[in-house]
């Protein structure tokens, strides 16, 4: 986290689905005063109670977790939830349920998670066009197609293997935040996309 966090990331999410509730519940609670001080925003996979418990900014839920309005009501208001979709349907039902945002994929193959066929850039840019709440990208994202993630209307990507498989963690980190950032000028300039 220090690596990523000295490359300018200043989102994380912890995921871990084999550990035990009480050891995630223990590494939260260690993380997330680590991304406060660095002004990153911290965010919890699956458990909403662990997630408040812990001080986390937000818990990040996938369709089989607990509902979005049953998340709410134990985090309130100032705390962030996110869903992962894998269509259309979904996307537009976690915005009506009250996500604060979506993270839809898999946009490409991988190996990190089964979530399904790969959706691809193109259906990213449906769903982007379809809710108003930010969208992040996920599954398959490397430094060879995050430019295309972030032109199809990506807010963001969640990024595993990319990162974690590198030689040097911090070196990886640093070329997607600045692939993001050249990104988002293309798109800004005048004949860009938005």
């Amino acid at each position: 986290m220090v690596r990523a966090l000295s490359a300018g990331v200043r989102l994380f999410q912890y995921r871990n689905k084999s550990g035990t509730r009480r050891s995630i519940y223990e590494t939260a609670r260690l993380l997330a005063p680590a991304a406060r001080r660095s002004h990153a925003l911290f965010i919890l996979n699956d458990h909403a109670d662990i997630a408040a418990a812990a001080g986390a900014d937000g818990v990040h839920l996938g369709q089989d977790d607990l509902p979005i309005e049953a998340a709410r009501r134990l985090l309130g208001r100032d705390r962030i939830i996110g869903i992962s979709t894998h269509d259309l349907v979904q996307a537009r039902a976690a915005e009506e349920a009250g996500a604060d945002y979506i993270g839809f994929g898999p946009v490409f193959d991988t190996a990190t998670k089964i979530a399904g066929a790969a959706q691809g850039a193109g259906n990213l840019s449906l769903i982007r066009q379809a809710v108003s709440i930010p969208v992040f990208a996920i599954g398959g994202i490397n430094h060879a197609n995050l430019a295309a993630v972030m032109q199809a209307g990506a807010d963001g990507a969640a990024v595993i293997s990319a990162i974690l498989s590198a030689p040097d963690i911090g070196k990886a980190a640093e070329e997607m935040v600045r692939i993001i950032g050249e990104t988002e000028a293309e798109i800004q300039r005048p004949g860009g996309h938005t």
